[in-house]
């Protein structure tokens, strides 16, 4: 054992001390939606749940479980998720391996032009009429489409192609008889799996939590995703500050909603939370390549 010197310790405890409390700030607000989600929800609108639940109660999930519109908006995003980040997937790989390569010609000038659009666009309106006179309104395609590929994603890619995955393996395999395609498939890829689990975390978060071009573009509610409707659902309960609780039923609407929007935020957010964990450990073999050499 290595014997350390006063200062180390105390810089240890500094440490130890700002990523507990750094820890219990992030943690905390999921804690609370949580606790919230299944308490009574009127210990909820009086303020008596801080941490622990009170009064356990799992009607928000049921009514969740029973509500075509939320089930609907659920299958929704899962479906919009899947396809795009399918697509976000290949066209970023199609993009990032030929400008990774030294001997593809014009590969600078490409990269510039890619790059000149991450700071300049046509705006918000051109953009609207483009996507209506490719008649992608009100359709799967319009939240697939026009967000196919992340330039910022193209250059960590390529980055990762020129740095992780020597050229002389792949001279190798186009020594060997490979094409490009070959060598891209069997060689490449192979290779890329933490850079590849990265860009399906990036990209599948995005999907997940998009609402804004789902609430320009689409107008038929059967193909909301699930962010509109619980913004909806949000813009309820906002509303009824502004209407005076005093029958019995208006209370219990509003303590209605009050459960069902924390509880809505728990289904929103566990699939993403459940995927994480499968793609940490190649979060770790990224992190940790190109760390011996020798």
């Amino acid at each position: 054992m290595i014997d350390r010197s006063l200062g180390d310790r105390i810089f240890n405890i500094i440490n130890y001390v700002l990523l507990t409390i750094l820890t219990v700030i992030v943690l905390y607000p999921l804690l609370f939606v949580l606790s919230a989600s299944i308490s009574d929800p009127e210990h909820v609108l009086r303020g008596d749940v801080w941490l622990i639940p009170k009064g356990f109660n799992l009607e928000a999930y049921t009514k969740i479980f029973q509500n075509k519109d939320i089930l609907l908006g659920y299958g929704n995003t899962i479906l919009y998720t899947l396809i795009g980040t399918a697509i976000n997937l290949v066209m970023t790989v199609c993009a990032a391996y030929p400008l990774s390569r030294k001997d593809f010609a014009g590969r600078g000038m490409i990269t510039g032009m890619i790059v000149f659009t991450m700071f300049f666009g046509g705006g918000l309106i051109p953009t609207y009429l483009l996507i209506k006179n490719l008649n992608m309104l009100d359709s799967l395609w319009v939240m697939v489409i026009p967000n196919a590929v992340s330039v910022w994603n193209i250059i960590i890619m390529r980055t990762f192609f020129q740095q992780s995955i020597p050229g002389e393996l792949q001279e190798s395999a186009m020594i060997d008889g490979c094409n490009h395609f070959q060598t891209l498939f069997r060689i490449v890829l192979p290779l890329s799996m933490p850079i590849i689990a990265v860009m399906i975390l990036f990209y599948a978060v995005g999907h997940w939590n998009s609402y804004f071009n789902a609430l320009i573009y689409l107008t038929s509610k059967d193909k909301f995703p699930l962010q509109l409707i619980l913004r909806e659902i949000l813009i309820q309960s906002d509303s009824g500050e502004f209407i005076k609780l005093t029958s019995e039923s208006a209370v219990r609407m509003k303590m209605s909603v009050e459960g069902l929007k924390y509880a809505v935020l728990v289904v929103a957010n566990l699939p993403m939370l459940i995927l994480y964990p499968f793609l940490q450990r190649y979060f770790v073999k990224g992190i940790m390549i190109g760390a011996l050499k020798g």
